[in-house]
């Protein structure tokens, strides 16, 4: 599960990687500062992992986590390998999503690569470079599948109608993932191509300081075009994020963030987003040896979620004992909960639900 942030050189890249994960990406006001993708492990921040492991008080808690990947940044003609564009693209085509960072503030001390701030322009030279890099891999398909359709092949012909419309969409400069194309199709025959374009994204304004807490034009015009697209968005300073990751205790960073009017730090929302952007929840295990976060993809189900653990709880699945988190903190323990008679017993079409407090029964 990785998500890869992407942008111009200079947009702030590398100084939010340093701010989500404790590796320490290489920072400063020049281009491709960034020469190699360096990778983070990065915890995902859910409340209620914490309020279970109060309640336990587990000898471990495990929290659920999202692979970020910062990859170095992209200039134009990067699609026929100008700057790092090779690089850029066979790293970003690995990731399962894209959070796409661009530069929403004025400062006559950093440079911009184009001169001037303008994200709307920003985020079109990386769509460009990346649709012309998607187009490559659709012609090069429709070469083989070409043949085929010609000689009357009905799935071939059904796959080259497909590519068709991908290559139109492309060429009126639009992105893959907007297109309409059905569960089924999209499975069988998009997503073997590993289409850049097709990733979920997630637009991440980086402001000053005074944009902090309400925004500012620059990011109304993100909004604008996340909206029209049906994509996320959030705007965050990152530079306060950075001063934020700098500071000790708890207590400090909450004060900090009061100062500013902030509720909590923009890159605990920014992980959360990543994770939801993955189209992934959480289960949870409890027990005295560990409290802990499982990942599983939106509608897994119970056998399948069982297999997050291990193999053998997959292929030996009997039932699973759910118990609602709601339930767990009203009741306070899993005694009082089984009292209560609310845990249930759920068979091998079970649907795990965000949230789940679950015992696994398996025979191997």
């Amino acid at each position: 599960m990785k998500a890869g942030i992407v942008g111009l050189p200079n947009v702030g890249k590398s100084t939010l990687f340093n701010c989500l994960s404790n590796a320490k990406a290489q920072s400063a006001n020049f281009p491709f500062c960034t020469i190699e993708p360096n990778v983070g492990v990065v915890n995902v921040p859910d409340l209620r992992l914490q309020k279970l492991a109060k309640l336990v008080k587990p000898q471990k808690v495990i929290p659920a986590t999202v692979e970020i990947v910062d990859i170095a940044g992209l200039v134009k003609g990067a699609s026929k390998g100008e700057g790092l564009g090779n690089q850029f693209l066979a790293n970003i085509r690995e990731t399962d999503a894209i959070i796409h960072v661009l530069r929403c503030f004025d400062d006559e001390n950093i440079s911009h690569v184009d001169g001037s701030v303008d994200p709307k322009r920003d985020k079109e030279t990386i769509d460009i470079e990346l649709q012309l890099k998607d187009l490559e891999t659709i012609e090069n398909r429709l070469n083989k599948v070409g043949r085929s359709a010609r000689s009357g092949n009905k799935d071939s012909i059904k796959e080259n109608n497909i590519l068709m419309q991908i290559r139109e969409t492309l060429q009126q400069s639009k992105n893959v993932r907007i297109m309409d194309i059905n569960e089924k199709d999209r499975i069988e025959y998009v997503q073997p191509l590993q289409l850049i374009t097709d990733k979920p994204v997630l637009y991440v304004c980086n402001v000053d300081e005074a944009s902090a807490s309400q925004g500012n034009n620059y990011v109304e015009i993100v909004k604008e075009f996340a909206n029209s697209e049906k994509t996320k968005f959030l705007f965050l300073a990152v530079n306060i994020e950075a001063d934020i990751n700098e500071l000790e205790s708890f207590e400090e960073r909450l004060l900090f963030l009061e100062d500013l009017g902030l509720k909590e730090a923009g890159a605990s929302k920014l992980i959360r987003s990543a994770y939801n952007l993955l189209n992934r929840q959480t289960y949870f295990t409890a027990g005295e040896k560990e409290v802990r976060a499982w990942t599983i993809p939106v509608g897994a189900s119970a056998p399948e979620a069982a297999g997050v653990i291990h193999t053998d709880f997959e292929s030996g699945f009997i039932k699973a004992e759910v118990i609602s988190f709601s339930d767990y903190i009203q009741y306070g323990s899993e005694i009082k909960v089984k009292e209560a008679g609310k845990i249930r017993v759920e068979g091998k079409e079970y649907l795990v639900k965000d949230g789940d407090v679950i015992h696994f029964r398996f025979n191997v």
